[in-house]
């Protein structure tokens, strides 16, 4: 089969659009984080126009152990919420942003009918593990707090998930909240695509790892060298969600593109669930690849994926589910 021709046209377009674009704003020579990041932002900036209208988008502050962190809210409608997701954004820990991620917000807030709550974590390799996942863990005790209040959600039950590194944090701090006995501050975890291991086997990198494919083991493997201290961190359960123990985490919503290198991650993490006794639904996306959710507005395989995450996390908070049009 030629590379990459098991992917859905449109993730297909989407793919080898970033591509081009990429190719095209990237200095030679070596690249830093901080370029990276603007050149990232450039790449991403068409893919997170349109999509619906927030009744409310507003930033605010989340005190933590590290210093205050940015937070935007997308309200999707005027009437009182009963559920809210705290999302994490993809990226490596090193790359993307409350921006790059906007659209894919704004939509699950609209198809779920809760509030949704970005977190602009730090990044790597300025901030290594483990800032980010700490100022998300102070950040949900917040909002469970005092951010309820400020923010006008409270009482409201949370979730927390997202994409990518994302889902990794997401993993990470309902862990940390588990073990310091505040597990009930999350009803639900929602990833797509989430890094739960650190390196892909030869197998699963030979199959999707290629030109045509949106994550290389290379690139994976340099994320992780941004984010950790010390190759040692690799058995921290907190790093690698798959060495922990799992069990009384709350229920789990896995997205899991076939196509993609982490995809073994998260058969692995599914089947490690059931074997704690943690209710988890893990629904795979033919056709798809690592990043497609962002190609909503033209892929019909990542509309269906943001249906379900949405619906899930409806359900999961007992939210009557709103349907995308």
């Amino acid at each position: 089969m030629p590379a990459a021709a098991d992917l859905e046209p449109a993730i297909q377009r989407f793919v080898e659009t970033t591509g081009k674009a990429y190719a095209k704003l990237t200095p030679p020579g070596p690249w830093s984080a901080p370029v990276a990041r603007a050149v990232a932002e450039k790449v991403r900036e068409p893919w997170r126009q349109g999509g619906p209208e927030m009744h409310e988008a507003r930033e605010a502050e989340a005190p933590t152990r590290h210093g205050p962190v940015r937070l935007r809210l997308y309200r999707p409608n005027a009437g009182r919420l009963e559920g809210a997701l705290v999302y994490l954004h993809g990226g490596g820990f090193t790359i993307f942003s409350l921006d790059t991620h906007d659209r894919v917000m704004r939509e699950l807030a609209v198809r779920a009918g809760v509030a949704v709550i970005g977190v602009d974590y730090a990044l790597a390799p300025e901030a290594k593990f483990p800032v980010a996942l700490e100022q998300v863990v102070d950040t949900v005790r917040w909002l469970a707090d005092d951010g309820g209040k400020v923010l006008d959600l409270e009482g409201v039950r949370l979730a927390i998930g997202g994409d990518s590194a994302g889902g990794n944090l997401s993993f990470g701090a309902a862990i940390t909240l588990r073990d310091a006995g505040e597990g009930q501050l999350l009803s639900g975890i929602v990833t797509a695509y989430g890094g739960f291991g650190v390196i892909a086997s030869d197998e699963i990198t030979a199959r999707y790892g290629g030109p045509g494919y949106i994550l290389t083991r290379e690139e994976s493997l340099k994320f992780w060298e941004n984010y950790l201290n010390d190759p040692s961190e690799r058995q921290n359960p907190l790093v690698c969600p798959l060495r922990a123990n799992l069990k009384g985490l709350p229920p789990v919503f896995l997205a899991i593109p076939r196509c993609d290198i982490n995809s073994e991650q998260n058969f692995q993490m599914a089947d490690a669930l059931k074997a704690a006794g943690v209710p988890v639904e893990a629904e795979v996306y033919e056709g798809a690849t690592h990043s497609f959710l962002e190609a909503m507005s033209i892929s019909p395989v990542a509309n269906r994926a943001l249906d379900d995450m949405a619906h899930w996390v409806a359900r999961t908070l007992a939210i009557s589910p709103h349907v995308a049009t």
